[in-house]
């Protein structure tokens, strides 16, 4: 009943904050938040096969529908980071004032509950409904809370995941109808493989694959994710980019390569190139940046992509090491989301030409961002060299493509390119000379602190001792490499 719980506590939670004063539901919420990270801890505390980790009852008996919940390991890294995230945000935000308080907080807990139902659903169409159910609160709280331009960024994000969405719908439905029970369940849809032939596999998968690089994004489809991150409130962006863009790796990973693993083959090379542009694109347009927020929006391009071609290169290091990234690289990008944000409120302006030698008045602040900032670039010893190592010895030893050199020689330049804006952007806003703006400021606050210190911890503690994410990752990148075969 575990998985139950993790999807019922911020659901009550948030119908709950809609009925509560304004004061009440920020406590509250926080207080839901925490109570979901215990429940999360409890859950990758146990065994694997647990009987507590796994709910399958009647749901849709009409469409041969299970309400079926599995907690692997997979499922449990991300569940873990929903749940710690959520109370790391409304920590460092506690002094964010909203109108309409009740309303934001019980959008932001419904969408928790739409992020976990997607990352614990064994039916695919269990699958869908939790993944619509975490794309509305976000839509609506960008659109209400958001900043100036508001409006024309949320409509772009939402026909950019609503078109995404039907066209995963489609690939479900067309999928389920040739399992051999003609049910939603993922053991059916992992069983299709020798129902669909070859050609179907590959329109199959563009179908599903383009509605998981949306979310993620991967280039093309990445266009709608700098005006979003820009426009939308500050939690909200920390959500969409320390969670939310996991649920298309996730979708990946757990129900794209496995279930369609002809088209995977097929089109794997190609998607690997995609990836490796997007990669260097983004990286190369951070480095121009000039607003904090667009520049970390396209550092988290560059990660991303590289997760995704570590996927498609489909052995278990790479399994591996980007199930360990996903929950790495939420921590990171939210350290550097709660940065920008304390500058911004400090400032008053998110433009790196603008600001300048931080360091000499906030030297917590400072150290905490260097620190983040070394674990972004996979510097060893942080834990983003872990999953970043692990990666590129899977990408090296592929086997599903003839140019595993090729796309590991060029997947390094990005992360050279991300040494050099990402030290550029630590020297020209906390070193040098302090400017007007920021000569007469203080440090940040206790929470800030307290959460920026938590993130810290985690950064150096799995980049000293991974142990624990290796043993809770192993056997779920080994299942899900036995369901992949590449040949046709």
């Amino acid at each position: 009943m575990i998985p139950v719980l993790l999807i019922a506590v911020p659901l009550f939670a948030g119908l709950v904050a809609f009925m509560l004063k304004d004061g009440a539901a920020r406590g509250w919420s926080l207080f839901a938040s925490l109570v979901t990270l215990v429940i999360a801890l409890i859950a990758v505390a146990l065994p694997g096969g647990s009987a507590e980790l796994a709910v399958n009852v009647e749901w849709l008996t009409g469409l041969n529908s299970r309400f079926a919940l599995q907690l692997d390991g997979l499922a449990g890294i991300l569940c873990l980071l929903t749940a710690l995230s959520y109370p790391i945000i409304f920590i460092a935000t506690r002094g964010e004032q909203y109108k309409k308080a009740k309303n934001f907080f019980g959008l932001m807990m419904l969408s928790q509950a739409g992020m976990l139902g997607v990352f614990l659903a064994s039916d695919a169409l269990l699958f869908y409904f939790f993944w619509e159910l975490a794309l509305i609160p976000v839509y609506f709280l960008a659109s209400q809370w958001g900043g100036e331009k508001r409006i024309q960024a949320t409509f772009k994000f939402f026909v950019y995941t609503f078109l995404g969405s039907l066209m995963m719908l489609v690939a479900i439905i067309y999928i389920s109808f040739h399992t051999r029970d003609h049910s939603f369940s993922i053991a059916s849809f992992y069983g299709v493989k020798g129902m669909i032939s070859g050609t179907d596999q590959e329109w199959l998968f563009w179908l599903m694959f383009v509605a998981f690089a949306v979310k993620m994004p991967i280039f093309p489809f990445h266009t709608w994710q700098p005006d979003t991150y820009e426009q939308a409130p500050p939690a909200v962006t920390m959500v969409l980019s320390a969670i939310m863009v996991k649920m298309g790796l996730y979708g990946v990973l757990r129900w794209l390569a496995p279930v369609l693993s002809i088209g995977t083959y097929m089109w794997g090379d190609t998607v690997s190139a995609l990836c490796i542009i997007g990669m260097i694109y983004a990286s190369l347009i951070a480095i121009r940046q000039d607003d904090l927020k667009r520049f970390v929006a396209y550092s988290s391009i560059a990660h991303v992509g590289l997760m995704c071609l570590a996927i498609f290169a489909t052995t278990e290091s790479g399994m591996q090491g980007v199930m360990i990234q996903l929950f790495s690289h939420g921590v990171n990008i939210l350290g550097l989301w709660i940065v920008v944000y304390l500058i911004e409120k400090k400032y008053h302006t998110r433009k790196i030409s603008e600001l300048g030698g931080v360091a000499q008045k906030a030297p917590v602040l400072t150290t905490m961002l260097v620190i983040i900032a070394l674990a972004n670039i996979a510097l060893p010893l942080t834990n983003g060299f872990v999953g970043e190592f692990l990666m590129f010895n899977g990408i090296y030893g592929s086997k599903a493509t003839h140019y595993n050199v090729l796309f590991m020689v060029t997947a390094a330049i990005p992360i050279i390119l991300g040494a050099v804006y990402m030290l550029k952007m630590v020297q020209r806003v906390f070193y040098g000379p302090v400017n007007v703006l920021t000569e007469k400021t203080t440090d940040i606050g206790w929470n800030q602190k307290f959460v920026l210190g938590l993130i810290v911890v985690l950064i150096l503690w799995i980049g000293v001792y991974p142990e624990p994410f290796f043993q809770l990752t192993r056997s779920a990148a080994e299942s899900l490499l036995s369901k992949m075969y590449f040949k046709p």
